[in-house]
Formats: C-alpha cells, sequence, structure tokens
C-alpha cells in the first residue's frame, strides 16, 4: 500500500518541527545560570546555632496576625528548602504574607560521624533547644508546631512529652498509624509501609552497620522505584513538554534540584524510625520511648491540625487519618487536600488553600 504524499508530508514536518524544539531546548539549558535556579531564597535570618543545626526566623512580609511564633519542623530525609521552593510556589511566603512569626529549624548535613544520634536527640536535645531559642527571643511561653513528614511525628512527640511549651500542633502529611490501610487493596498500604516490614530487625542494623546512616542516595533510589514510569519518563517526556517555555523550564529544574539535594539520615535515628514506627508501630500505641519517657498522646492537649494529602503515595491517607479519640485533645481537625506528597506545597493550585487554611485555624485558637 502506498503512503499518502500528504501524510508523509506532515510526519516529515513534524519531526522537523521536534526537532527544532529540542535543538532550542538544549541551547535554552545551556543558557540557565545557577542564580536562575536558587531555591530557599525568602530573607531569613540565623538565631540559634548547634552541631549542624541551625535555627533561623524569616524576616516579616506582613503586619503580625499570628502572636504566637511557629517552627517549621521538616524530616530528616529531605530539606525544607521544599516548603520554599520559588516566589510563587512558597507555602513559607504566603504563611508570612498573612502575619505568621515564621521559624525554620535546618537539621544540616548528617554524615557518618553523626551514626549515634538518635530521635531522642533531635526531639529532646535539638528541637527543644529550639524552641527555648524562640522562646528567649521573644518572650513567648509557648510556640506552635508546623510539622512536616517525619517532623510531623517529631513535632507530635515533643508535644507530647513538653505540653506546656507548645500551643499549637499541625501536621502535615505525617505518618502517624504506620500499619494503617493493611486490609485495603486498592495500595492503599504505601509501599515504604510493605517494604519496611518485608524487612527483618536484623535486615536493618545490619544495613546501617555497613554505612553508618541511612544513605539520601538509597532513599532516592526508594522513591524513584514506587513511580518507576514516571522517574523514568520526566527527563524526556516531561522536560520536552516544558523545554520551550521558560518559566515552565525553571520550575521543573528547581524540583529535581530538591530532589537531588536529599541529606544523609544519621544510623541509630534511622533504626528507630524503621523499625519502633513502621516495624512496631509505637506512636499511635502510645507505647514508644524517647529518652525514657513514654510518647503517651493523651498528654497532647493543645489543639491539633492533622492535614492530608488525598492523592499520598508516600504517606497514603488511612496512616495519616488516625488520631481520632486518641489525643488529650477535643480541639482536633483534619483537612484532606487534593494532590500529592509534594504537590500540597508545591502545585499553583493548592499556593493559596493550603496556607489560607492554616493561617484561619491558627488565627481561631491563637492567644
Amino acid at each position: 500500500m502506498s503512503q499518502n504524499p500528504r501524510d508523509t508530508s506532515e510526519l516529515l514536518r513534524e519531526v522537523s518541527d521536534f526537532n527544532a524544539k529540542v535543538a532550542a531546548g538544549i541551547e535554552k539549558l545551556g543558557s540557565i545560570k545557577d542564580e536562575q535556579v536558587e531555591i530557599a531564597t525568602t530573607p531569613k535570618d540565623e538565631v540559634f546555632r548547634t552541631d549542624k543545626v541551625t535555627l533561623y526566623r524569616y524576616r516579616p512580609l506582613a503586619e503580625a496576625r499570628i502572636k504566637t511564633p511557629v517552627l517549621i519542623v521538616y524530616s530528616l530525609i529531605g530539606r525544607h528548602t521544599m516548603t520554599d521552593l520559588q516566589e510563587d510556589r512558597s507555602l513559607v511566603r504566603n504563611l508570612l504574607k498573612k502575619g505568621v512569626d515564621l521559624w525554620v529549624v535546618d537539621w544540616g548535613d548528617p554524615s557518618r560521624a553523626d551514626r549515634w544520634l538518635t530521635i531522642d536527640d533531635y526531639v529532646l536535645g535539638y528541637l527543644d533547644d529550639c524552641v527555648t531559642a524562640m522562646q528567649n527571643a521573644v518572650g513567648a511561653p509557648r510556640v506552635g508546631l508546623l510539622g512536616i513528614c517525619e517532623g510531623g511525628v517529631f513535632s507530635l512527640a515533643y508535644a507530647a512529652l513538653e505540653p506546656d511549651r507548645v500551643q499549637h500542633v499541625v501536621l502535615t502529611i505525617t505518618p502517624l498509624d504506620f500499619h494503617a490501610g493493611d486490609d485495603e487493596e486498592d495500595g492503599q498500604q504505601g509501599f515504604i509501609n510493605l517494604w519496611t516490614r518485608s524487612l527483618t530487625a536484623e535486615d536493618v542494623d545490619r544495613m546501617i552497620d555497613v554505612w553508618g546512616v541511612l544513605p539520601g542516595e538509597f532513599m532516592s533510589a526508594v522513591f524513584s522505584m514506587m513511580t518507576p514510569i514516571r522517574s523514568l519518563s520526566k527527563y524526556n517526556i516531561d522536560l520536552l513538554d516544558v523545554v520551550d517555555d521558560e518559566a515552565k523550564l525553571l520550575n521543573f529544574l528547581r524540583m529535581e534540584k530538591w530532589l537531588a539535594d536529599r541529606p544523609h539520615h544519621p544510623g541509630e535515628a534511622a533504626k528507630q524510625w524503621l523499625k519502633d514506627l513502621y516495624q512496631e508501630n509505637k506512636l499511635i500505641k502510645s507505647g514508644w520511648e524517647l529518652g525514657g519517657r513514654r510518647v503517651d498522646l493523651k498528654n497532647v492537649t493543645m489543639p491539633v491540625l492533622n492535614i492530608y494529602a488525598e492523592a499520598d503515595h508516600i504517606i497514603p491517607p488511612p496512616t495519616v487519618r488516625a488520631l481520632q479519640g486518641k489525643l488529650g485533645t477535643a480541639d482536633y481537625t483534619e483537612l484532606g487536600l487534593r494532590g500529592g506528597h509534594i504537590g500540597m506545597f508545591v502545585s499553583s493550585k493548592s499556593q493559596g488553600i493550603v496556607g489560607q487554611g492554616i493561617v484561619d485555624w491558627l488565627a481561631e485558637r491563637d492567644s
């Protein structure tokens, strides 16, 4: 069967257009400078430093509306810079513009030398030191905690152990019941939950004995395996979709810069994270101990806002929606938002919703 000349001509034109787009994209990529893909550019000042941990206070962008200072507590598995990816996609800027006195703890770059640091050290040591520094700086009797992912677990544990120092707690995409969704047949158990429990406690110990840390590169590979097709296609299909649009291309590159900057997780703290929580599920049972003290969720007597992403494949909704009736406060609110684990913070659609939702909730409970 002969080829229609018109079809051939159209095909050749499409190929030519595609090649021109690729060539222009390569040229554009080559011209982009480092400063164009900077992330976490919102101005802030160092207030306190201990070991590798630094406490920063963001400079205000509006008149104060929330009197209680709020501390962002991010995960050890990623960087807090995700909350301030770029000016128009920044939870940090949104909260500052709405009058929040915002602070952030930067965990630094743990290495094999930090092998023996535990979650006890992070919660009852570093986090407690940051709270003290905030109170001393502004004379506040209590602070608010905004915990993200593993940082949400740290925040909830701290609130249970030091309730007199915490005014309110906002949890976002935080795993709480690590065994929730076990009976689900639609993947709601979560890949990391299943993978972690396929290991024995001895497997976890051997892994940390070899590396001394839970390597950032290893966790990047684990997260990539959760969406293998997307991971394989993003540098051709996704990149080609945006390569001729400078704004979208820079968005893409900023996200890749954040993903590539994944720190190591200190070894002993990683053992606790994987064994005490993912394998033994001690947090939701109020059976977890830090510093010889039981993390009893009934001691969480301050207001709690628990935000989750409805399409989260890393921390599935059932693992988050687990606190009802478990806390010592009746002021508990759950807020489900459309989107995925990271999309909640960087999606253009979610920017106003997340920030406004947090501020409205804080304003009603601030004193």
